[in-house]
């Protein structure tokens, strides 16, 4: 369904969900806006949007909304990844496009996410060539994204136990709620891998090692331990792929 919204005296829109456009992203309470049209027509709602910014006396889309609904197409350049709408637009264009990836030139490997929409929204500029087209330079959104050093895996467990002991985690929790935790972290990852959502996939398996991280203390063992004891029982383990699943050579 597109519903055609209407933020009074500031501007008419279409989105398919008002939540997400009108109350997260701009910021207006149910309270302060109203639906004056919905349709399962996009060719419909697009001609009534633009009827009725004119009739209200608004700016006026210079592009039909069924127009600007189709998937994205990004131009990456060597300097630049050019976005096929204005300034103005740019960010419910992304909200509509989360998960959207692409490839420059020098193979940066960029995605839509809720983390750098905000950095996209705030450092793009209109093309000098075509005013409803805007881009951002590819090495500031990469430093700012894809080159954020890693915390080396040696350091990481004992930075988490660490943490934990700062939090009386190791004093006052035990296996039981460590492992009751886990359940609920795995089933956030269940969710996030039925939704393909790539951010919630990497947040909810980084909980989970957090979490096995503290159970395994809390046992009385590292998990480096524990990690170490599990490859030495299949590093040299044969078999064969079945529906996706390694099974092992029954002996």
């Amino acid at each position: 369904m597109y519903y055609l919204y209407h933020i009074p005296g500031k501007k008419i829109g279409v989105t398919r969900n008002l939540n997400k456009r009108v109350t997260e992203t701009q910021g207006y309470k149910p309270t302060e806006y109203e639906v004056l049209d919905q349709s399962e027509d996009i060719g419909y709602i697009s001609e009534r949007e633009i009827e009725l910014q004119k009739s209200y006396g608004y700016r006026v889309d210079r592009k039909l909304y069924k127009t600007l609904f189709n998937k994205m197409r990004i131009n990456p350049t060597d300097q630049t990844s050019t976005f096929p709408v204005p300034v103005s637009k740019l960010k419910g264009r992304l909200m509509d496009n989360l998960g959207l990836k692409w490839t420059t030139p020098q193979g940066y490997e960029f995605e839509i996410t809720t983390k750098s929409i905000p950095w996209i929204v705030q450092n793009a500029k209109t093309s000098m060539y075509n005013e409803d087209r805007s881009y951002i330079y590819n090495k500031a959104f990469y430093e700012a994204f894809q080159a954020e050093p890693a915390i080396p895996v040696n350091n990481v467990f004992e930075d988490i136990r660490e943490w934990a002991r700062d939090r009386g985690i190791y004093d006052s929790g035990d296996v039981k709620t460590q492992l009751i935790k886990l359940y609920e972290e795995t089933g956030e990852l269940a969710q996030a891998v039925l939704k393909k959502n790539n951010d919630d996939i990497v947040d909810a398996i980084g909980d989970s090692v957090v979490v096995l991280t503290n159970l395994a203390t809390l046992a009385g063992y590292d998990i480096e331990h524990c990690i170490n004891a599990a490859y030495g029982e299949i590093r040299s383990r044969t078999g064969s792929m079945v529906n996706g699943t390694f099974v092992k050579e029954q002996l």
